[in-house]
């Protein structure tokens, strides 16, 4: 069993507030992983993962498909239907061309997104984003017609390329660990700077993830995490999700789950946009 009563939390999370970005992973001789593992996949059970949001006050949950699985999304499917429907819902990893009535079955069970996953830590590669394009699009027009979002895990480079189609898309659409735009660099960096000119001037479809801070600022404080947060929430605090990210993955034995959820009291004092990040934003995308 996995930790995360590593220290108390740091507030009292609203009513109905949710968890938008967690995963579960089940044993290894019955859910197959896919090939070119990013990390070793622990395993990390529904019932280990609620024991945390017990301790956090989590009432809602977003499944969120990992990268281990690759488009086999039954461990989630299977932990979703220990749980009640209208407390759930699922970003799912699929084929552009899945048919409708797989879509159908996964839309009744909650599923409301598809994650378009690259390794945060991908390097520069020319040419990546002109061939996910028609993944992307395609992607974009399917989901429109079911009313879901497009949840997008890149480094940072790509976020940066990736703006002006973000800005063409026809559906809401998420980026995860802020766009994975390093803390290091600071709020001025070239990228984060068009990101934050997309969330106050664009169409209004760019949401933001809180979550994998250990992924984009520095250990342990995560001190640079901060003011990136607070320039997000100064121009979107209407569109900004937190998740957990549990279990961390390759991170676990390096960062204590409650001890992450506290950040948002320095990232967000005020009670009333924690609700929002919390509980009203999340009700809003996942359609609660």
């Amino acid at each position: 069993m996995l930790t995360h009563h590593d220290t108390d939390p740091a507030f009292q999370s609203p009513a109905l507030a949710c968890d938008a970005h967690f995963h579960v992973f089940g044993p290894a001789e019955r859910y197959r992983y896919a090939g070119g593992l990013r990390y070793t996949p622990p395993v990390a059970e529904l019932s280990d993962y609620l024991g945390l949001a017990e301790v956090l006050g989590i009432k809602r949950f977003v499944f969120v498909q990992p990268s281990a699985y690759g488009r086999d999304n039954n461990c989630m499917f299977d932990a979703m239907r220990h749980m009640d429907p209208a407390l759930r819902r699922a970003i799912v990893d699929v084929d552009e061309h899945i048919s409708d009535a797989e879509l159908a079955v996964m839309n009744e069970l909650g599923v409301r997104g598809v994650r378009i996953n690259v390794s945060p830590v991908h390097p520069y590669e020319e040419g990546l984003l002109e061939r996910m394009l028609p993944r992307i699009q395609r992607l974009d027009a399917r989901c429109a017609e079911l009313g879901w979002h497009l949840d997008f895990l890149l480094p940072g480079w790509l976020t940066h390329q990736m703006l002006p189609t973000l800005a063409q898309l026809k559906v809401d659409h998420s980026l995860a660990h802020m766009g994975m735009f390093l803390g290091a660099q600071g709020p001025q960096q070239d990228g984060f700077v068009q990101l934050l000119d997309l969330l106050k001037n664009g169409p209004g479809k760019t949401w933001i993830k809180f979550t994998g801070t250990y992924r984009m600022a520095t250990a342990p404080a995560f001190a640079d995490a901060l003011p990136m947060a607070q320039a997000i929430l100064g121009v979107a605090a209407d569109r900004v999700i937190w998740g957990s990210d549990y279990p961390h993955l390759s991170f676990a034995d390096k960062v204590g789950s409650v001890a992450l959820f506290n950040l948002l009291k320095d990232w967000a004092p005020d009670a009333a946009t924690r609700q929002k990040i919390l509980q009203d934003n999340p009700a809003r995308l996942f359609r609660f």
